[in-house]
């Protein structure tokens, strides 16, 4: 889907039971997207955390993901209007991370189950949570 960043949290259903959230996860993969390395970073430390991923299964599913979307940098400039996100919008610093680096990509949708749905974010970014 153009114009979409997709959260950790949505993509870790790819990897897990719950076949409904899952469907609904591959449907948003399947549509393109992007994410940033801070995703990558965090379904990298689940996997091997969480889900008892091996080093290969991590580096296989990332892989996989790097060839469907669109990978976006965290830089200095993304970390400063994370910042700027977080306090203005209350979120906690990471959900900033992934907003900020979202406005940068020119993302206008951000699916995320964690975040508040419905939020609009400098009028140009709004919170979707696909399993609403």
């Amino acid at each position: 889907m153009p114009g979409s960043f997709i959260d950790t949290n949505i993509l870790i259903y790819l990897a897990g039971s719950d076949s409904g959230k899952a469907g609904k996860a591959e449907t948003l993969l399947n549509a393109g997207g992007t994410i940033s390395v801070q995703v990558l970073n965090e379904l990298a430390n689940v996997g091997r955390r969480k889900l008892g991923f091996s080093w290969d299964e991590v580096s296989a599913f990332l892989g996989a993901l790097r060839e469907l979307l669109n990978v976006v940098p965290m830089d200095e400039a993304v970390h400063d209007e994370g910042l700027r996100i977080a306090q203005r919008y209350g979120l906690s610093v990471y959900d900033g991370m992934i907003a900020g680096a979202a406005l940068g990509a020119g993302c206008e949708i951000l699916w995320s189950e964690d975040m508040h749905s419905g939020l609009v974010i400098d009028h140009k970014l709004e919170i979707r949570n696909p399993f609403a």
